[in-house]
């Protein structure tokens, strides 16, 4: 019968690791972090009580961006008290299990995210392609369904990864890289084959990420070729901005991914504070930035923030 990771049954405890050399000011720090968390948390909440409340935003669209609100909210808040128990130096210590959970959301929300983005994109292509048929195509019960399909194709495929973290024994350091967990993280200080989770986790990016980035690219070149195919160019610059959040949102989440996995694999040597920039980057920056995007981008979530935060005298003159 296999045992836990150590000559006793009981999870190993890990600690965590704030910014490295810079512990006197971990309390200024935390000020930042906060200020980011509050903006992300309030933006994604606005926006999913304005689809929520608002009848116009009944459409497929602002749908796929309650979810993305979600997925955002889903990937950052779990790493929220961790981080915050280390800068206000509460405590570093995290138990196995807790890592294994929050990196499951994680890892999870993280993929979940990628396949929201993917819908979002032949959202728009069916929107400029096929306008006629965009909201018979695109049934509440269809988007339902792409909804709860993203994230039981991510939890499912996560799991495999997880499941062998238990049977690791860690007889090294116990001290991971980041104030949260990361799988990439926990398996360098195995004392064990990690094989599989190196080639899973490697093949498990490759597919999902890769799967879900040419599907965004094949619905853009579709976009595109219909978009060009508009006589006017007045026409052609409205089918494009509409495009222009969902664009920004791709490039916010993957160019982050991409870069901390590159970083994790490739530049292990690197400097600490490398690898803890682009951590915080990846979980805190389109949390952050995607409901400001489509805030300040579409004219419909403009007009439900006023309407959520303004008067009616003054909603009148700035709407």
């Amino acid at each position: 019968m296999a045992t836990f990771n150590s000559s006793n049954t009981l999870p190993p405890t890990f600690y965590l690791t704030g910014i490295p050399g810079y512990e006197e000011f971990y309390h200024w720090i935390s000020i930042p972090f906060c200020l980011l968390y509050l903006v992300g948390i309030m933006g994604n909440c606005t926006i999913l009580h304005i689809v929520r409340t608002d009848p116009r935003l009944h459409e497929p669209m602002y749908y796929f961006l309650a979810m993305l609100s979600l997925t955002d909210m889903g990937m950052s808040m779990p790493t929220m008290i961790s981080l915050f128990r280390v800068l206000w130096s509460i405590s570093r210590e995290i138990q196995f299990n807790i890592c294994v959970v929050q990196m499951f959301f994680i890892h999870t929300f993280s993929f979940t995210e990628s396949s929201v983005l993917l819908a979002m994109a032949l959202d728009r292509y069916v929107a400029i392609c096929h306008p006629l048929r965009y909201v018979t195509i695109l049934t509440p019960r269809l988007i339902t369904k792409v909804g709860i399909a993203a994230l039981l194709r991510s939890a499912f495929a996560i799991i495999p990864l997880l499941a062998r973290l238990p049977f690791f024994p860690f007889c090294r350091s116990h001290i991971l890289s980041h104030s949260y967990c990361l799988h990439q993280d926990m398996i360098r200080l195995a004392c064990a084959d990690t094989k599989f989770n190196v080639i899973y986790g490697m093949v498990l990016i490759t597919v999902l990420w890769g799967m879900d980035s040419v599907g965004i690219f094949v619905s853009y070149v579709f976009i595109l070729h219909s978009v060009l195919r508009i006589s006017s160019r007045e026409g052609r610059f409205k089918a494009l901005n509409t495009c222009a959040s969902h664009i920004c949102a791709v490039l916010i989440l993957y160019v982050p991914m991409i870069g901390l996995s590159i970083i994790h694999r490739f530049a292990k040597h690197s400097s600490p504070l490398i690898h803890i920039f682009m951590a915080h980057i990846y979980l805190l920056v389109p949390p952050v930035l995607n409901p400001i995007i489509y805030s300040v981008k579409t004219k419909q979530i403009r007009q439900g923030i006023h309407h959520l935060l303004l008067p009616p005298k003054i909603r009148s003159t700035v709407m």
